[in-house]
């Protein structure tokens, strides 16, 4: 078997493994096994395909895999139904105050009440929705 042979084999086994683990350690490895097969495919010395591996093996696992990694594992929040309701804008529908009235917001009606009790938004104006309460918004009019 030819270097660039065994170096491929490697790779594909290191990267098949990392599927069992998944850790990233093992893709990286292998991607660098890969590079190394492609070093020893140019006609390398087997020398040079030994240090292709061996920088292309510390490059990925200390810079590449941490922010993969990062990236795999950050939380994203995706608000949905009521949560993707708070920020957006709304009409005031029906005048607003403390106790009641009606906004609507994406072309829907809902029962809304200003966050400020001594806050009275007249119809025609855009709010902003700070909460839902149950089925109420909770608005916000920029004095």
């Amino acid at each position: 078997m030819t270097p660039a042979l065994l170096w491929l084999i490697a790779g594909v086994l290191l990267i098949g493994a990392e599927v069992l683990s998944g850790d990233f350690v093992l893709v990286m490895l292998g991607a660098a096994a890969l590079g190394a097969a492609g070093s020893s495919a140019l006609g390398m010395p087997l020398g040079v395909d030994v240090a292709v591996f061996a920088v292309l093996a510390l490059g990925l696992v200390l810079m590449a895999r941490p922010a993969l990694k990062r990236r795999m594992t950050e939380q994203r929040e995706l608000k949905t139904n009521v949560d993707a309701l708070v920020g957006k804008q709304a009409r005031v529908e029906s005048t607003v105050d403390g106790q009641g009235g009606r906004v609507s917001i994406e072309g829907q009606l809902w029962s809304a009440r200003s966050l400020d009790d001594t806050q009275v938004i007249e119809v025609g104006r855009t709010v902003t929705v700070m909460e839902i309460a149950g089925a109420t918004a909770v608005v916000w009019a920029e004095p």
